[in-house]
């Protein structure tokens, strides 16, 4: 059976469109909805597996959007109609299938039963064999400078079936919708479509064997690429050949200003950096992974809209974050880290509270009241002193009076609706199985 014959068959078709509904995501340029996909395509059916049989199918231009990055700057990403998005995805099942044989061992990236986390423990066992010289390669643009022509014949190699091939170099050429107006792409594959993944992987699938080749230590996600040596005269030969053949070989250009060679400590990979513990080498989050946290939780706590909201949705909410983020860096050691968090996340939410409270009297009634019932020992006097406090609401919530009455134990246990805040520490012990 050709591969396109693969591709159409009805239970893979199904296994894709039920993919693209659970994936959810946004609609394209046709502004049909993943909702609306199911009905449009039950119409229309037979018309599209047949346009796609015989060639005459023709992909819809994906629809621009940017995302920000860490760096400031941001992120092109390429939304498909969720009718693309359903074909590409379909494509893209058979032929990671095909793939899957022939990956390299020490490529992560978007691939079934791996993640990030084992490119980092790959990584950490390079470093622990005595690997401590790291080449950090950064691809300037990947994902826009991928040549087609170039993709196509890596992809003939394995997928030789020219009606798929012809597909995917459409899917490839579909353009670009950017304020109204349509944008021809040249070279590059947009992130956003399941197809781009596939074809990323395909792609560095030949560095991944260059490497392989050489005897080179490497850990490869996406293209995000680190190699390791064990001396600094190693690495700084083995970074100019590289550069060197990834743009003679694969017309990609390497950006000399971020693509180094670095100490494990100086070296960025997936949010993690590296770190020397009892003569082991660890992994922990950056300093900037930290700082976005926080700066996300301070958006969403900001005082106007936090007060406006139930405090039991405001916690609900603010656990999801913070349960989500230690799950990433659950494998980074940052158990003093983990015990500052969540001091400066109890304040934050002290803060709310004394602000929904607001008048002198309130915030008097309700410290006195707790006061009593949880036995804080604390006098009448001082209880009034911080109610009529001509303080901001943040210094206030960081007075003991305050601090011992909406007590951590309160705000774990004792939300009504059932919505205990997270002690992020406690949460990472369990999830380190300390």
């Amino acid at each position: 059976m050709e591969l396109i014959e693969v591709i159409l068959t009805k239970e893979n078709l199904n296994r894709a469109y039920k993919k693209v509904v659970a994936n959810k995501g946004t609609g394209g340029v046709d502004g049909v909805t993943v909702e609306e996909l199911g009905n449009y395509i039950r119409e229309n059916r037979e018309k599209i597996i047949t346009s796609l049989r015989n060639r005459t199918y023709i992909p819809k231009p994906v629809r621009r959007v940017f995302i920000p990055k860490d760096n400031g700057k941001k992120r092109p990403l390429g939304i498909p109609t969720a009718l693309d998005r359903t074909i590409q995805q379909a494509i893209s099942q058979p032929i990671s299938d095909i793939y899957e044989k022939i990956f390299s061992d020490y490529s992560y990236g978007f691939r079934p039963g791996r993640s990030c986390h084992d490119a980092i423990r790959q990584a950490l066992e390079y470093l622990n064999e005595g690997y401590e010289w790291v080449v950090d390669i950064d691809i300037e643009q990947f994902f826009d400078k991928v040549n087609h022509d170039k993709l196509i014949q890596i992809l003939r190699e394995q997928v030789n079936d020219s009606t798929t091939l012809n597909l995917i170099r459409k899917y490839l050429k579909a353009g670009v919708m950017e304020n109204g107006l349509e944008k021809a792409t040249i070279t590059g594959v947009p992130q956003g479509g399941p197809l781009s993944v596939v074809c990323s992987n395909v792609y560095l699938d030949k560095l991944d064997k260059e490497l392989e080749y050489r005897g080179l230590r490497f850990t490869r996600y996406a293209d995000d690429v680190l190699i390791f040596t064990k001396s600094e005269m190693a690495a700084n030969r083995v970074m100019k050949s590289i550069s060197n053949w990834l743009e003679r070989k694969l017309f990609l250009k390497v950006n000399a200003t971020k693509t180094k060679v670095v100490r494990p400590t100086r070296s960025k990979y997936l949010g993690f950096t590296f770190l020397k513990n009892g003569g082991e080498w660890k992994v922990k989050p950056t300093t900037e992974k930290k700082k976005k946290l926080k700066k996300k939780l301070s958006e969403y706590l900001k005082r106007g809209r936090a007060v406006a909201r139930p405090l039991a949705a405001t916690i609900k909410r603010v656990n999801e974050m913070v349960r989500g983020w230690i799950n990433y860096f659950r494998i980074g050691l940052m158990k003093e880290y983990m015990e500052k968090f969540g001091e400066w996340l109890r304040h934050k939410i002290r803060v709310i509270v004394m602000k929904q409270w607001k008048k002198p009297k309130t915030v008097y009634r309700n410290l006195s009241y707790l006061n009593w019932k949880n036995h804080n020992g604390f006098s009448r006097e001082e209880i009034y002193k911080v109610a009529n406090s001509r303080l901001g609401w943040y210094r206030r919530s960081g007075m003991n009076v305050v601090n011992f009455i909406i007590s951590k134990d309160l705000l774990e246990n004792r939300i009504k609706d059932g919505a205990g805040l997270l002690n992020p520490l406690s949460y990472y012990l369990v999830k380190v199985g300390i």
